[in-house]
């Protein structure tokens, strides 16, 4: 099954819904229209080698769930597929009379802590990393392993670029030995203390190099230097740009320059789906309901405008949290879904559509 032959066989489809920032009541002129919902297979695929869990278009804007794969998250409190059973009624495409057999009061459970919380601060540590990335942007040009090297300077240091410079000398005349029982440090010499016969490799053999080279130094000569190669800087350093331009590759421009112009350093769209996901579980907790239509839409639109600073959102966050360990650890939900229930009601609807 894909999505194009679901949508040329409308007779499989269960539950189609309007979801997203629409279903929140936190849309913008500018927001897309998603749509999540429930299909079910034909017999013969149903039972066959061909079994399809989910069906999507290519942005995942679209994303219909085969009926077994959407009980069973429904069983595992999957925020997203529990607000798409609860979707407010006018963002109801289409709901086959059979979906009304399945009851939230059936699903929900003690394990919405972790999976409407827990995502969520999930999510607040990605903002952490993004908050990293803006504040500390990488330069596009790599560094080499020379910019990682220093040599001693009276009680300090200098980077060895410098003290080349200081000197006249090219790296590529330079040869290094390592120093025994002393971790990336090398005794620097230069070819103008030897004859011609000797021939120097550099420091490094070139601008992609990931370590120094070492030449062989006849013995008996005194080096001009030591040298330490800070290796695991370097390692570290090519992990971040990595990251970073990677990050730069994939990221969407419209919504970062959205965030660079609120002036806050954080994703505050990001931002204000913690906080959604945060009052959900809370409310969960407490009334044993699944609000998808967001109540506190101002409040919620107000994060995403940038109106909070980015450390008092992961403070009031952090506090969330503990209001939503207490709440658990004494609401009335079960521990998890009773499984024999919900297998129960997935074979009873299994049986009807192919009767």
């Amino acid at each position: 099954m894909t999505l194009e032959e679901l949508n040329n066989a409308p007779q499989y489809m269960l539950l189609n819904c309007i979801s997203g920032s629409n279903s929140y009541g936190l849309a913008l002129p500018t927001s897309d229209v998603d749509y999540k919902g429930v299909f079910y297979l034909p017999k013969q695929q149903f039972y066959s080698l061909d079994y399809t869990e989910q069906v999507s278009n290519e942005t995942n804007d679209v994303v219909y769930y085969e009926l077994q794969r959407f009980i069973d998250l429904l069983y595992k409190n999957n925020p997203n597929i529990l607000e798409l059973l609860n979707t407010p009624a006018d963002c109801v495409v289409y709901k086959h009379p059979i979906m009304n057999a399945v009851k939230p009061e059936l699903f929900l459970s003690k394990l919405c802590k972790d999976s409407f919380a827990g995502y969520a601060m999930t999510q607040v540590k990605r903002a952490k990393g993004l908050n990293k990335k803006i504040v500390n942007p990488v330069d596009e040009k790599l560094k080499t392993v020379l910019d990682f090297c220093y040599v001693p300077n009276g009680q300090g240091t200098i980077a060895l670029s410098a003290w080349l410079e200081k000197n006249g000398y090219q790296q590529s005349d330079c040869g290094l030995v390592s120093l025994a029982h002393m971790r990336d440090m090398y005794a620097l010499y230069h070819r103008s203390q030897f004859a011609d016969g000797v021939h120097m490799r550099g420091i490094i053999s070139g601008e992609k190099a990931n370590e120094v080279s070492l030449t062989s130094i006849p013995a008996g000569v005194e080096p001009l230097a030591v040298m330490y190669s800070n290796k695991d800087g370097y390692s570290k350093y090519c992990k971040e740009y990595h990251d970073y331009w990677e990050w730069v590759g994939k990221r969407n421009e419209v919504r970062y320059q959205g965030t660079l112009e609120h002036g806050k350093n954080y994703d505050a769209k990001n931002m204000m789906h913690v906080f959604r996901l945060l009052n959900m579980a809370e409310e969960i907790a407490r009334e044993q309901k699944v609000n998808v239509r967001r109540p506190d839409r101002e409040y919620l639109l107000s994060i995403r405008s940038g109106q909070y600073q980015y450390d008092d959102l992961v403070q009031q966050a952090n506090d969330k949290v503990a209001l939503i360990t207490e709440l658990y650890a004494h609401c009335d939900l079960p521990d998890k879904p009773d499984k024999s229930a919900v297998n129960e009601l997935l074979i009873t609807l299994r049986e009807q559509l192919y009767n």
